[in-house]
């Protein structure tokens, strides 16, 4: 392990895709020996996905990190780090099924399959052996030539000190391959007949083969929601220049390019429509099923598909900085980590090989000495090696986290890590910011109360301080006063957080905010509370406006906000699956409690200022594990301080990077899918690392105990492994709940 370093130590992220993986004892030396390079802080390699992923510090080289894996005995490549457009595409998910296989099982399966034959017919009482150097000639290729990647593999291994899968079979064939031998050359001297075991050393190689050939076949079904997003992304696009329209490469596309989309084509760049309008197909993106509308001002996301319309968009982002592109990257980082689980399996598969090693000598020696029938004792060690492949072990979490986080994406669900796809199956709290979250987030102003009577010059006021402001609130008190005179300009405005705003509108400085905010400013309420008392109880938001050098109010204004819709029925599906919510909001206790009477919140807490929210999510934390789910941007403190952040956005860096979980929709059902989609992938991991134990534990004491013939264990060995895969493409049939 390298040592610790200084804190402003700069660090930096290498990824890396790596060839010759066979089991999980490979992922582990690998690891072992990227960590082993001085400056690396930390490395992680998934099997599954044949990726590493480094951290070091600045000055540790690509160069140093490849050269450990080859000093493994494995090949590293670079993937470039910012990825590129096309570093994205370079993954497991896009390669075909391992060529290797390919090209050698055919092969295998031929000069086996004659070894193969004499034995079934022995059932049905044929005799069709066939003689001994016939059965030599056709499993010395099968052993030497196609058995070669089992030798390298399992050499390298013990160079290393280590024991993997290949090592196992190299052992287990070569001793009934090398026993065969020696009884063909005694029968010859002995002129005498000798049992045979060709068909046992061949058919494990063919069927181990065959294994890792259906494996990999399976292992890219676990990854069609990554290529399904890859092949979203157009080569061409069609830009406006000076001297007309033209076809450039998508790569040749600039920000700020105006691009011409006709309807049925894709959007090529993420942009600003500035003519036209048409509605988007964003389904593959975000998971919603209809069509948006698109207008001129409305963004739109690289992928989606153009509807009716022929629109221009204004680009704002293109290649690795696009929606799409980074949509993609969230998910592969996801799916190339590693669960918490899957640290006990790295462990348990660390002492895995040289247990089965030993058990195979013991059986060895055992059978031998015991009953003196040494060519039993090597048969039944030689079932012990092959069927104890820790292949299984190893796919058994990395394959679920690749089809969960990838079906997820598909309905519009980012999981960035593993860690939150396995920590949401155990949420017992959700927590939900108002605004914007439960609600449809464009309050109305609804009533206007002045001091002095004057309505407009309260409303022309409000409106002078909230000009550049974006929150909600502004916008509906800029939009009420719309068609006022625009005579008032405010200057020196700033927010004060989870209060309101401070500014000077003609020479006076103004407040404007909630009842705490007044309160602090030494401005009494009390002229207009009578008038407040009610909006309030009736669930509308109250704000306040009053002179800050010269305390005293000028007026209240009112705000409603509605439920987003289908928020009842989310709060219904969690409390359904057993899951406490909460409300937690800066708004006054009526609003925030009409509101959630509405949609059926257990609990509200109201009156919490943002940096607030981080404390009442440690408070109840407490009591269980705690989901918060808000806008990514002002709720990121709560969302870092809770087990699982969820924000509901539209796939910003901001909102991608403030939480564990994103949302493309903002649809609080999918709150509910997400703990779901959990759920169901801690399942598949669960039932698969029960199946790969299974075999191995009853599998290896039957070899021991001499009820397993060598060819049976090769098949249960490769069965393991394909069952396991299988077992996690059951994920791809989830579906979000309509």
């Amino acid at each position: 392990m390298s040592p610790a370093v200084s804190a402003t130590a700069q660090t930096r992220d290498w990824r890396f895709s790596v060839a010759g993986m066979t089991c999980a004892s490979c992922a582990g030396r690998i690891e072992k020996a990227l960590r082993a390079v001085p400056g690396v802080l930390d490395a992680s390699v998934n099997l599954a996905t044949e990726r590493a992923q480094v951290r070091a510090i600045d000055g540790v080289t690509p160069h140093q990190l490849q050269s450990a894996v080859s000093a493994a005995g494995y090949n590293a490549k670079q993937l470039d780090t910012p990825p590129t457009t096309d570093t994205i595409a370079d993954t497991v998910a896009t390669r075909e099924p391992m060529p290797r296989e390919t090209r050698h099982l055919p092969l295998a399966m031929a000069l086996s399959l004659p070894l193969v034959l004499p034995m079934i017919g022995m059932i049905g009482g044929q005799h069709w052996m066939l003689p001994g150097w016939v059965q030599f000639a056709l499993a010395t290729p099968v052993q030497f030539w196609l058995g070669a990647r089992f030798y390298k593999a399992g050499w390298h291994a013990l160079r290393a000190g280590t024991g993997n899968m290949d090592l196992l079979v190299a052992l287990g064939t070569s001793a009934a391959y090398g026993l065969s031998v020696f009884h063909l050359l005694s029968q010859n001297a002995q002129h005498g007949p000798a049992p045979l075991y060709f068909e046992a050393s061949a058919v494990v190689i063919t069927l181990v083969l065959l294994g890792k050939w259906l494996e990999s076949r399976a292992k890219r079904q676990t990854t069609e929601a990554i290529r399904a997003l890859q092949a979203l992304r157009p080569t061409t696009a069609r830009v406006r220049r000076a001297h007309g329209d033209i076809d450039v490469r998508i790569d040749d596309v600039q920000i700020a390019d105006r691009v011409i989309v006709r309807p049925g084509e894709r959007f090529p760049v993420d942009g600003v429509i500035t003519e036209g309008r048409t509605h988007a197909d964003e389904s593959m993106i975000t998971g919603e099923s209809l069509p948006v509308a698109k207008a001129e001002g409305d963004r739109v996301t690289g992928g989606a598909v153009n509807g009716e319309g022929a629109v221009v968009v204004e680009t704002t982002a293109v290649g690795a900085e696009s929606a799409l592109a980074r949509i993609i990257r969230l998910v592969e980082d996801a799916q190339a980590g590693k669960a918490p689980i899957q640290r006990t399996v790295d462990r348990v598969s660390a002492v895995f090989v040289p247990v089965v090693m030993a058990i195979a000598l013991a059986t060895l020696l055992g059978w031998g000495l015991f009953s003196g029938d040494w060519n039993q004792a090597i048969l039944n060690a030689v079932a012990v090696l092959v069927i104890a492949c820790p292949c299984a072990l190893g796919l058994a979490t990395p394959t679920a986290i690749m089809a969960g986080t990838g079906v997820a994406a598909r309905a519009g669900i980012l999981i960035k890590d593993a860690q939150a796809l396995e920590s949401a199956h155990r949420i017992t709290t959700v927590a939900f910011d108002k605004t914007g979250t439960l609600t449809q987030g464009r309050p109305v102003l609804t009533d206007t109360v002045a001091v002095d009577g004057d309505v407009p010059a309260l409303l022309a006021l409000a409106a002078a301080l909230q000009e550049g402001s974006e929150h909600p609130l502004a916008k509906a008190v800029v939009e009420a006063a719309r068609g006022l005179p625009r005579t008032r300009v405010a200057i020196e405005v700033h927010a004060v957080p989870g209060r309101g705003l401070r500014g000077i509108v003609d020479g006076n400085p103004l407040l404007i905010g909630s009842s705490v905010m007044m309160e602090d400013a030494g401005i009494d309420i009390a002229p207009l509370r009578d008038q407040a008392r009610p909006l309030a109880l009736s669930g509308h938001t109250v704000s306040w406006l009053g002179d800050a050098a010269n305390p005293r109010l000028r007026g209240l204004l009112a705000f409603r906000d509605q439920p987003r819709p289908g928020a009842r029925e989310a709060i219904e599906r969690l409390h359904r699956i057993g899951v406490r919510t909460v409300m937690i909001s800066g708004d006054n206790e009526g609003a925030a409690k009409a509101i959630a009477t509405q949609i059926g919140i257990d609990e509200v807490r109201a009156n919490v200022a943002p940096a607030d929210k981080a404390a009442a999510i440690a408070s109840l934390r407490e009591h269980g594990v705690v989901a918060m789910v808000g806008d990514g941007i002002n709720d990121a403190p709560a969302l870092a301080a809770a087990d699982v952040g969820i924000a509901m956005g539209s796939g910003t860096d901001v909102a991608m990077h403030a939480a564990a979980v994103t949302l493309m929709r903002a649809e609080p059902g999918l709150v509910a899918d997400a703990i779901a989609i959990s759920r169901r992938t801690t399942r598949k991991i669960h039932q698969n690392l029960f199946w790969a134990f299974v075999y191995n534990v009853v599998g290896i004491p039957l070899a021991a105990l001499g009820l397993l013939d060598p060819v049976v264990a090769g098949a249960a060995m490769a069965l393991s492994s394909l069952s396991v895969v299988s077992n996690t493409l059951l994920l791809r049939r989830w579906r979000p709940q309509q």
